[in-house]
């Protein structure tokens, strides 16, 4: 007898990446932490994962291309996580990224190896089933890859298949004036548009005072790409990442509008320690979010920021215990729980 394939809940299109980190120079201890696992596509991996225990662990789908480089310590700490990955063979090297401090003191990325990006086209049958897919790029390649996942489930599931959410998380390279129009002309293709609040406000020519969030802006910012139509019925959704403050989300128009900000799970900022990665895991929680609660926009919100909460708890990912369903030593539905009873 055949074995079932799981069902997909989640599938990202971000990458993974190899990353070498490099303290900041007023750092004591100068030594780089080389090896760590890393990349947005990762990241939401792990934020979705979160909320998976096994055996649906295997319906969050992500990809990895893997060079002839890649460190067996790592593949064993992926196998871990009990996902759906999909680990490829690359001739060349895997993608690797150098992480450190630019003038005063700025974080800076460069890669370090030919980057390998993931189009719809890399999607197996089995991915390209998924309910949900993030998405970090352009506007005019979300439009792109949206377009041919969409032709691609037709093609091969047949023309009633019902429609995947999708989840935008835009490039912050382009969170310009110049990309408006596009980023309008994108958001048909969403149901969920979700920058930073200095994205958002660099897109509509603002910008934020240096220290905290003008929460007023960014609720006027998100109305207006909202006053465009989020999604193909105008159904979707905004969703504001805004570091510390939490997350802001809008939907809906007039009597039907949702308008809500959450906190942020961590208000002692001593239990950050790196925030990379954050906004991504936030993403994955969000994605999964949606598909377990049915659309539930408040509650997946809540979900998100539960996954961002261990994505920057230390540098690189979340530690799953050996043995157990717990992650960074901590249950993720206790956490969930009293985060909802105090973000009610």
């Amino acid at each position: 007898m055949e074995e079932t394939a799981a069902s997909v809940d989640f599938v990202t299109l971000g990458m993974f990446i190899i990353d070498d980190i490099y303290p900041p120079p007023s750092a004591s201890d100068q030594t780089p932490q080389k090896d760590v696992i890393g990349g947005a596509g990762t990241y939401s991996a792990v934020g979705a994962r979160l909320f998976a225990p096994p055996p649906t662990s295997k319906s969050v789908g992500w990809i990895v291309d893997e060079g002839p480089d890649f460190p067996p310590e790592l593949r064993s700490i992926i196998a871990s996580w009990e996902t759906g990955v999909l680990m490829r063979p690359r001739d060349g090297p895997t993608t690797r990224g150098w992480n450190g401090y630019g003038e005063n003191e700025h974080r800076a990325f460069k890669y370090l190896t030919e980057k390998k990006r993931l189009t719809a086209a890399d999607l197996t049958p089995q991915l390209l089933q998924s309910k949900s897919f993030h998405l970090i790029c352009s506007a005019t390649r979300l439009i792109t890859e949206v377009t041919s996942i969409l032709d691609r489930r037709r093609q091969a599931f047949g023309e009633n298949v019902p429609r995947p959410l999708m989840i935008w998380e835009p490039v912050p390279d382009l969170a310009t004036p110049e990309e408006l129009d596009n980023t309008i002309q994108a958001l048909q293709y969403v149901d969920v548009i979700s920058p930073n609040h200095e994205e958002l406000g660099s897109l509509l020519s603002s910008t934020h005072p240096s220290v905290g969030v003008d929460k007023s802006a960014v609720e006027e910012q998100a109305k207006l790409l909202l006053s465009h139509g989020v999604g193909p019925e105008g159904k979707g959704a905004v969703v504001v990442r805004a570091s510390k403050e939490g997350c802001y989300v809008a939907s809906g128009k007039d009597a039907q509008r949702l308008s809500r900000w959450l906190p942020a799970y961590h208000n002692d900022a001593s239990k950050v320690v790196d925030p990379t990665g954050g906004g991504n895991g936030f993403l994955g929680g969000l994605a999964i979010g949606l598909v377990q609660t049915d659309g539930e926009l408040v509650e997946a919100a809540r979900m998100g920021s539960v996954a961002a909460s261990f994505c920057i708890e230390q540098v690189g990912m979340p530690m799953k215990d050996e043995g157990k369903e717990t992650w960074n030593g901590v249950d993720v539905s206790k956490r969930l729980s009293e985060f909802t009873s105090r973000a009610s």
